[in-house]
């Protein structure tokens, strides 16, 4: 009987001992798997900021391209209208200095 006793709790402590490893192995998959989760996660999180720092260099360069356009298309706009109305504006410039010296010469017959 006694024998049975004994080798009842060797097989206990076996079996304790089985456990106890099973533990520390699931302990070690589980800190192996978070460790995993985390480097996924960075990696996951710089190619975001990649991706962000790329379409916002692409948005800027497409801003300036089209500011770009729009300046050159106010500039041709202003030269097509000063080439329209530079007559007009010649006109006007020498009715202007008509008017002042014809008002200095008022003044000066004064």
């Amino acid at each position: 009987m006694k024998r049975i006793i004994e080798e009842v709790l060797k097989a206990e402590e076996r079996v304790s001992d089985i456990i106890k490893q099973a533990r520390e192995k699931a302990i070690e998959i589980k800190h192996s798997s978070e460790k995993d989760n985390i480097n996924k996660l960075n990696d996951a999180k710089q190619q975001a900021l990649t991706i962000v720092q790329t379409t916002v260099v692409n948005a800027k360069k497409e801003a300036e391209r089209i500011s770009e356009e729009k300046l050159q298309k106010a500039k041709e706009e202003k030269d097509i209208l000063l080439n329209e109305k530079s007559a007009e504006i010649n006109n006007l410039v020498d009715n202007i200095c008509e008017i002042i010296l014809a008002t200095g010469h008022e003044r000066n017959s004064k």
